[in-house]
């Protein structure tokens, strides 16, 4: 065999033992490494969401956030937004906590008075002020070792485990929160124990009945689908339609001064 034809063999198997690849396809004219990072692009773009899969990662390691913010997209802009709020979370948990509780109360009264007031009357900022305060003072950092004292008596999150905390939470937090907030808010606005007393008499009751209709359903989502560190956070979420409420049922005229 001459040494053409060797060659030509030659050429022959090693075209056999390679497989097929199709030219005409732009993405095999590129170098292969290129062509690998294609593929590893498109396998990225069918993974978990990233804000999800950032939020679950947190449990585990929370400085996996730290490269949230490279990305310019859309997509990891909120993955940076969320890693930037557990960022302030694991840093600063009370004071994070704290302030968007009182952002959120801030809100909540503001959309309370542009319901409830006339549209000539101009807005209560002493009562907005009020609410901030006691959105940052008072229920904020209780949100926080609430829901921390929770995850601790109560680990597990089955359903049995978080309808515990849900009835935790209707017995013991909700009413002494409830309480705090008319008695307090009450107090600054100068009326004496007797009104204070009065007004609990008259608002107290019909506020936790309504309490039971509403936060059952907002506790079992949080306690049961939010990680312990993002619960604050949603449970004030869902604390704003019921802030709108509660900011009108303090804004009562003051109630007949109960006398002995």
């Amino acid at each position: 065999m001459s040494g053409a034809m060797r060659k030509n063999a030659s050429i022959i198997r090693l075209l056999q033992k390679q497989p097929f690849t199709d030219l005409t396809d732009p993405i095999n004219r590129i170098h292969p490494f290129l062509r690998n990072q294609t593929h590893a692009q498109t396998r990225e773009y069918f993974r978990f969401p990233n804000v999800l899969r950032k939020v679950k990662e947190y449990e585990i390691s929370p400085s996996l956030f730290a490269s949230s913010f490279s990305s310019s997209s859309s997509s990891s802009t909120r993955v940076g937004l969320v890693g930037w709020y557990l960022g302030m979370v694991k840093s600063w948990p009370v004071l994070t906590k704290s302030v968007t509780s009182s952002l959120i109360y801030v809100a909540a009264d503001l959309s309370s008075q542009t319901i409830s007031k006339p549209s000539s009357e101009p807005y209560d900022l002493v009562r907005t002020s009020r609410m901030a305060g006691y959105g940052m003072l008072i229920l904020g950092p209780s949100l926080h070792f609430w829901f921390n004292l929770m995850s601790k008596l109560f680990p597990k999150r089955d359903l049995i485990t978080t309808f515990k905390k849900m009835a935790m939470g209707q017995l013991l937090y909700g009413p002494a929160m409830t309480v705090v907030f008319f008695s307090l808010n009450a107090r600054l606005q100068g009326e004496r124990s007797g009104e204070i007393v009065a007004r609990l008499q008259r608002d107290l009751v019909p506020t936790m009945l309504n309490g039971v209709m509403y936060w059952p359903f907002c506790d079992f989502i949080t306690f049961r689908f939010i990680p312990v560190p993002l619960q604050p956070l949603v449970s004030n979420s869902f604390s704003y339609l019921w802030t709108v409420y509660m900011t009108y049922m303090a804004s009562l005229a003051k109630p007949a001064t109960i006398t002995s």
